[in-house]
């Protein structure tokens, strides 16, 4: 093969599934854009109660889970997904406004894998988190 042939191409790697969970559109649709850019393939929902069936129904590589939602708060949701055989596995990153202590600890201690606070980290940093979660 000479320098101007390219390798016969295999099929496309699999997209890495990634479901994101957050009720506020604005933020949504700025993660989300930058997901598909990634090269994600990624969803969106707006609350705990739809993310559960879409966790099951999806079937992601992971999961950013916003705690302060309607219906169902994140951490419910965590506890939940962590419980159910099909989504036991998925690696699950909180991204929310709550800062103290506590509140991470708790997260952590129902199995979420990171913890990123929305005032601290940019978009990048998040999906710098996912890329590292799912390698």
């Amino acid at each position: 093969m000479d320098e101007n042939q390219t390798p016969a191409a295999g099929p496309p790697a699999p997209k890495s599934k990634v479901l994101l969970v957050e009720d506020d559109d604005g933020l949504a649709e700025v993660y989300l854009t930058r997901f598909q850019v990634e090269g994600f393939d990624a969803k969106r929902v707006k609350d705990g109660e739809d993310a559960l069936a879409a966790a099951v129904a999806f079937h992601p590589d992971l999961v950013v889970l916003d705690v302060m939602m309607p219906k169902i708060s994140g951490f419910d949701v965590l506890d939940i997904l962590r419980n159910t055989p099909e989504t036991a596995s998925c690696k699950i990153i909180m991204l929310t406004a709550r800062g103290q202590e506590s509140d991470q600890q708790r997260a952590m201690s129902l199995g979420a894998d990171d913890y990123l606070i929305k005032s601290q980290v940019m978009v990048e940093d998040v999906v710098a988190k996912i890329k590292q979660h799912l390698a």
